[in-house]
């Protein structure tokens, strides 16, 4: 297996924990590799914290999902947005990417899908778009909210890879009992997308950008 040429990967998470769903097998790749991860998440939803958690839990478990994967706690970060208004903020997250951009200069960067329905992971994916449009950028799939799935870009994982997915979605434990949720579900998927190139395990992405320099 050739080493993924990218040295900096930025990933865009509209809510804690979509950057596991959707990419946590890459993102351990990546690590491993020895490329250096950025993980923003746009908010913590604590609007839709389930009755009986603090409403800081996802952020905490946020926290804990990172480390897992091995990302360096000065690399993660949970801004203030307010879940499901994104696109009333559109300008300032525009801005907040471009402060990114320059910071950390990434030249991967990760986040959902342009066929993603959710109002906020298409707003983070639009402004991306603008803030990145020098860098490779690639959409990850979230299949529940995905009218199609990417079939362009697929990333071969080894079974440590899917093992440190699993964990790291496992942390979020205020979430537990979504049916995507289910380690079952999570291998199968990578098996699925895998089977496509005749590999045991991979990710699927949207290539909406590919830059080589």
């Amino acid at each position: 297996m050739n080493r993924i040429p990218f040295k900096k990967a930025l990933v865009l998470a509209p809510h804690t924990d979509d950057g596991e769903f959707g990419c946590g097998g890459l993102i351990s790749r990546l690590l491993r590799e020895g490329c250096a991860v950025m993980y923003v998440a746009f908010s913590d939803c604590r609007e839709s914290v389930p009755v009986g958690y603090e409403l800081d839990i996802l952020g905490k478990e946020m926290k804990s999902a990172t480390a897992s994967l091995g990302i360096e706690p000065e690399n993660v970060r949970l801004l203030d947005y307010k879940v499901r208004y994104f696109s009333d903020e559109r300008q300032r997250i525009l801005e907040d990417l471009v402060k990114l951009n320059k910071e950390f200069c990434p030249d991967l960067v990760l986040t959902p899908c342009t066929t993603d329905v959710h109002q906020d992971h298409s707003t983070i994916t639009n402004e991306a778009i603008r803030a990145f449009k020098n860098n490779t950028i690639l959409g990850y799939e979230l299949p529940w909210n995905n009218l199609s799935l990417p079939s362009d870009g697929i990333i071969v994982l080894e079974e440590k890879d899917i093992e440190n997915k699993i964990t790291a979605i496992s942390k979020y434990e205020s979430q537990v009992g979504r049916a995507y949720s289910s380690p079952d579900y999570i291998r199968s998927l990578a098996i699925t997308r895998g089977t496509r190139i005749r590999e045991e395990f991979a990710e699927a992405f949207e290539v909406i950008r590919m830059v080589f320099k």
